[in-house]
């Protein structure tokens, strides 16, 4: 291996590429340099487990699946922000990386913003919290989590304060009631049972309600900005595709306006929830109204950004989510938790499968529960005050299939024709939708081996029916 004399100069190969090798467990086997470098600096070791979070999360996917990925990779290597273009490919019982592109930025303010992509390229632990900041379900990745992973799975439903140990408790007193406030909590550090290191919480709001909780580790302390980061995909694991592929229309607001957008969007929201909740003092009602209204606004841009960057990830060559084993009755109960509080407010009734219920079933569990919340969401919306949404569940010869049915006023036949077409409304207007929802979830339904139909008839409410692949295995 070659060793370069500046830190995160370009490497000398013929061809440009700095390549890497891992084993069967994410170790780093070999690495040229500029790689071979960043892995020492980050607190890894050659050979070592992977140390670059966002390169970790690419060889773990590609390991998984057997399908080659590629996608940018950001880092940060002693206060400067570090990019490249990454394609893993399986190996034996590992995976090959080729890295071009390689960028190494200026140095970085201490105060700059950090996009939430770059967050999710760090993050070692993501949770997803209900709108009271309850735990709903966990993907932790660092062996050190392992304590807070089990934790996190035999309490889901409580708060996930009581779960961790919260730093500046001074300034940070929570209730045995509740959380405080998300915005208080926000990048709070904290610790967690069998994790020598400390960890940084940071609340991402969703807008289906709720929060992703990212366990960011406190080992990087300067983060770039989106100024010096390249875009990045907001779903970074969910497509592989030809960086020199001319963008399309969809590309070009997906891949280059959703980053820019969403974190001052996200701001706007978090900001104008402050003020309505009366948290940063006494407002009279019209003002906190106001409030109210540009949250709202902010989460119609929002839905329509996080759809235009779903629909380049779907549309991608190669878009394949990564299989897994789920439970759609469980998925389903899920998707009502989280929505619970929407339904409520319009007086309407989640029905959902007995918690005995089990219907195993293969797909990605955050692409089905994605498509079930879109479905559950237009339940809600479209369907009368005081009438019940029924999920239910089961299982044919054929796979498995969950399906949503409302009690709204139905659609005709040529609109069950027309439903699943891209930005197709049906002649709504000012209802907060953008028309993509129904057209993602057939593509992603479509990608996992199954297919999303509609049967309905006016006066009749519609029924949405997901199918899988079942779980033969379970």
């Amino acid at each position: 291996m070659s060793a370069l004399r500046e830190q995160g100069a370009a490497p000398t190969s013929p061809d440009g590429m700095i390549r890497a090798r891992t084993d069967g467990a994410d170790q780093l086997i070999a690495a040229d340099e500029p790689l071979a470098g960043l892995q020492m600096r980050c607190g890894g070791d050659l050979p070592g487990p992977v140390a670059v979070p966002a390169l970790l999360a690419l060889v773990r996917r590609v390991r998984r699946t057997g399908q080659a990925s590629a996608r940018t990779i950001l880092s940060v290597d002693e206060g400067r922000a570090v990019s490249a273009w990454a394609l893993v490919t399986p190996e034996g019982d590992g995976t090959a990386i080729e890295l071009s592109q390689w960028s190494l930025g200026d140095e970085l303010a201490a105060d700059a913003p950090v996009p939430d992509a770059l967050l999710r390229h760090l993050a070692e632990a993501e949770i997803l919290l209900d709108p009271a900041q309850r735990v709903i379900a966990a993907d932790v990745r660092a062996p050190d989590l392992a304590e807070l992973a089990a934790a996190l799975e035999a309490g889901r439903g409580r708060y996930w304060t009581d779960l961790v140990k919260i730093e500046r408790v001074s300034d940070l007193m929570t209730t045995r009631q509740a959380p405080l406030h998300w915005r208080l909590l926000d990048d709070a550090p904290f610790s967690a049972e069998g994790s020598p290191r400390r960890w940084r919480a940071r609340l991402l709001p969703r807008v289906q309600g709720g929060f992703v909780l990212l366990a960011v580790p406190e080992t990087i302390a300067v983060l770039p900005n989106s100024a010096s980061a390249p875009a990045s995909d907001p779903e970074p694991d969910s497509q592989a595709d030809d960086p020199a592929a001319e963008p399309s229309w969809n590309r070009l607001l997906g891949r280059d306006l959703a980053p820019a957008l969403r974190q001052p969007i996200t701001r706007i929201i978090a900001n104008a929830e402050t003020i309505r909740t009366r948290l940063a003092g006494p407002l009279a009602d019209e003002y906190a109204a106001y409030a109210q209204d540009i949250a709202e606004a902010g989460r119609h841009l929002m839905s329509l950004i996080e759809d235009l960057a779903d629909l380049e990830a779907v549309e991608a060559p190669g878009f394949a989510p990564a299989p897994d084993h789920i439970d759609l009755a469980d998925c389903a109960r899920r998707a009502a938790g989280i929505l619970s509080v929407r339904a409520q407010e319009r007086g309407i009734t989640l029905r959902t499968p007995e918690s005995s219920a089990r219907v195993p079933a293969i797909g990605e569990f955050r692409r089905v529960l994605q498509v079930l919340l879109n479905l559950v969401t237009n339940a809600i919306r479209y369907s009368p005050e005081g009438s019940t949404v029924t999920l239910e569940t089961g299982e044919t010869a054929r796979g498995a299939w969950i399906a949503v049915q409302d009690e709204g006023q139905g659609l005709t036949a040529d609109q069950t024709e027309r439903v699943f077409a891209k930005f197709e409304r049906l002649g709504r207007s000012g209802d907060g939708g953008t028309g993509l929802g129904l057209y993602i979830s057939r593509h992603l339904a479509r990608a996992m081996g199954g297919d999303l139909v509609v049967t309905s008839a006016p006066g009749e409410g519609a029924r949405f029916e997901l199918a899988l692949p079942a779980d033969r295995s379970a």
